[in-house]
């Protein structure tokens, strides 16, 4: 009787405190990002990234998503970082080679997240997510678009 006792606490203990200590789950933080950049925005993708952290004299690990866009829309991009993650997420976008804009930039260490986006002419594009410096980490990266 008493051992079936303790494995009931013990079970409860281990339900209850699993719970707690459970990770930041990827829909929980699509939630919670999507939730932060949705002023006067429309959720449309999102980019759930896991990077592994960079090798010495490698380059740093990068997640690409391709996506269309439509002339004459104003898109949002973010990105959010989970709690656990060693790195910075930082989201890019790009028009074939060229960098359009970056939520960090590295000379000044400021951030531009939330960024929007004006559409000059509908084409692919591409979305990059990595982490600063080639840390490990997790993040969500948000599309919405702007109701004007």
């Amino acid at each position: 009787m008493i051992r079936i006792l303790v494995l009931i606490i013990f079970g409860f203990l281990f339900v209850f405190t699993g719970r707690f200590l459970q990770a930041q789950s990827p829909t929980d933080l699509v939630e919670q990002c999507a939730n932060e950049a949705s002023e006067n925005a429309t959720y449309l993708k999102d980019f759930v990234v896991k990077l592994a952290e960079a090798k010495p004299g490698s380059k740093h690990p990068i997640a690409r998503y391709p996506l269309i866009l439509s002339k004459n829309n104003v898109y949002r991009f973010s990105v959010c970082t989970t709690e656990q993650s060693e790195g910075k997420a930082v989201i890019r976008l790009y028009d074939s080679n060229h960098l359009i804009f970056s939520s960090y930039d590295e000379d000044t260490q400021e951030e531009f997240n939330p960024f929007n986006f004006l559409c000059r002419k509908t084409g692919i594009y591409h979305v990059f997510i990595s982490f600063i410096d080639g840390k490990p980490g997790e993040a969500v990266g948000i599309l919405s678009y702007v109701t004007k």
